[in-house]
């Protein structure tokens, strides 16, 4: 089968088409032909090893592999169908189509992957196309989570902070469609796609901060790893909720300080990708309450490009490699 392998860590330029074994499902596996997967910014932190929250890169480093990459094919969010069962399978049948996240097992920007069926993967939603269930779990994933552990209540008033991302975007529409205002924020180039996501006020943070807009939140939701935590508990109300999905050390300690002096109550947090939110947020899609993001689709040859588009940040939405 064909594969995009990365063999060093480095510049998109890394990255290659190669012809590889198609993996064999053991017991208990079940083999995919895989029919997109999301190009992330996961993946190219891990392309060329350098990652936002920087005391993430000690301990992948001696998981993933000191000098060169142990696993080679890079790809965790994706779509496709499966084509082959092995002994013992009992929640999948040949010819579903699924989609979800094979976390540090990766290996989505290949034609094939054989993994586990009780791996992080579920019916794939019945409107979508291949491309299109891809970008979802990335974003969609995160955001559900971390808005259900903060509980967001109808009515409540919203802050999301880098709402024009992948997670932010997604953000603004579950909290939508749980009965919540939205006030979002990113850089004006996001505006016209946050609205259209639903977010029911906007502000422009290259011309205002947030926390001198006058407004003041139920919940914060914080996806900018670079923000200051003091501006986020401060537009908080009392007994508000503040939660990052890429915390800082310095943001873990402060959160923790908060939860023991204050009134207001701020969590950190790294998604699962269980099983039972990504069958919700199947629901949410097929229900029409959610929908993806694409910006791009491009063919296996032009993954470098697919992570150039990421890399920038200007992005308006998913950027999808297309296997199938």
């Amino acid at each position: 089968m064909k594969a995009i392998i990365y063999e060093h860590y480095g510049p998109p330029e890394v990255m290659r088409i190669a012809d590889v074994p198609r993996p064999e499902p053991g017991d208990g596996e079940v083999l995919i032909r895989v029919g997109a997967a999301e190009a992330t910014k996961a993946d190219c932190e891990l392309r060329a090893f350098r990652f936002a929250v920087s005391w993430f890169w000690l301990p992948l480093r001696l998981g993933m592999g000191v000098f060169r990459p142990r696993r080679k094919i890079l790809g965790t969010y994706f779509s496709g169908e499966v084509v082959e069962l092995g002994p013992g399978v009992t929640r999948f049948s040949v010819g579903d189509e699924v989609y979800g996240g094979l976390g540090l097992h990766m290996g989505a920007y290949g034609e094939y992957v054989a993994v586990p069926e009780d791996t992080s993967i579920v019916a794939k939603p019945a409107n979508m196309s291949f491309e299109e269930a891809a970008a979802v779990p990335l974003g969609g994933l995160n955001a559900l989570h971390f808005l259900r552990l903060v509980g967001v209540k109808r009515g409540e008033s919203v802050l999301v902070n880098g709402a024009g991302g992948s997670i932010g975007l997604h953000g603004v529409q579950i909290a939508k469609a749980m009965g919540a205002e939205v006030t979002a924020v990113d850089k004006s180039e996001k505006e016209e796609i946050v609205r259209r996501m639903g977010a029911d006020h906007f502000i422009d943070y290259t011309q205002q901060r947030f926390v001198d807009s006058g407004g003041t939140f139920d919940v914060v939701f914080d996806m900018v790893p670079s923000s200051s935590f003091s501006d986020c508990m401060r537009v908080l109300n009392e007994g508000g909720r503040y939660c990052t999905g890429n915390p800082r050390l310095f943001v873990m300690l402060r959160c923790l300080w908060a939860n023991r002096f204050t009134d207001k109550t701020a969590s950190f947090a790294f998604a699962r990708e269980s099983l039972e939110e990504l069958d919700a947020l199947r629901e949410m899609i097929e229900k029409g309450r959610v929908r993806s993001i694409v910006e791009e689709v491009l063919p296996m040859e032009r993954v470098a490009d697919a992570h150039r588009r990421v890399e920038t940040e200007t992005r308006l939405g998913a950027i999808v490699i297309s296997l199938g």
